[in-house]
């Protein structure tokens, strides 16, 4: 019996990760195109020359991505809360769908961590108007694919991972603006550096993280 439940359970992580997978590989190419759509199509921002300039629309390019992404998942909670006993946040009431919201709010308060510094450095290392271009695009791209986490979460925790791109291209950004420092400090190596430090530290985790058989 224990080994019928345990090849049950083996059978539902298999097909998860399965749709997970798939999900993941039809979201990348569908965010590139989404982001080289909007880079290519729109026109070169005016008066980017300064970095000051590039900073502060890179803050308007985050509250957008607040606005739509973090702002309204608090105001789903809110609602929810004031039409039922989670009025009372003490009360432990808490429907499937709070509690997806609720995750979904610290998912993306984490995913803010990373994105908006990113956001912050790819725009001071934008040249001009014309490489400006690349952070409308990431915005676009990062609110698109908080999106498509927030309402996969709810039609099935597996199909949250239509939101994976946006992670990916926050981890990008970070990497590529590290490996700029890096550059500015010692040069090629100094480049280099930062991006084999994260690859082997990515490997530990991979390999410390896998799960132990019982």
């Amino acid at each position: 019996m224990k080994k019928a439940l345990e090849s049950a359970g083996a059978g539902e992580i298999r097909r998860h990760q399965s749709t997970l997978i798939w999900e993941v590989a039809i979201a990348f190419p569908v965010t590139i195109a989404l982001w080289l759509g909007v880079y290519y199509l729109m026109p070169p921002l005016g008066g980017m020359e300064e970095p000051l300039a590039r900073l502060v629309f890179a803050l308007k390019c985050s509250c957008f991505a607040i606005l739509f992404c973090f702002l309204t998942g608090i105001e789903a909670v809110a609602h929810e809360r004031l039409r039922s006993p989670a009025i009372d946040p003490l009360s432990g009431y808490e429907t499937r769908r709070m509690t997806i919201n609720l995750r979904y709010l610290q998912n993306t308060l984490e995913q803010l961590v990373l994105f908006v510094p990113g956001l912050f450095a790819l725009a001071f290392y934008c040249a001009n108007g014309h490489a400006m271009r690349a952070v409308v695009a990431t915005t676009v791209v990062w609110i698109a694919t908080r999106f498509a986490f927030w309402i996969g979460y709810h039609h099935g925790s597996q199909h949250r991972a239509a939101g994976a791109p946006g992670m990916m291209q926050s981890m990008l950004i970070l990497l590529y603006v590290c490996a700029r420092i890096g550059y500015e400090i010692a040069g090629p190596a100094g480049a280099i550096a930062p991006l084999i430090a994260f690859g082997c530290v990515e490997a530990v985790l991979v390999r410390t993280t896998k799960p132990v058989s019982a």
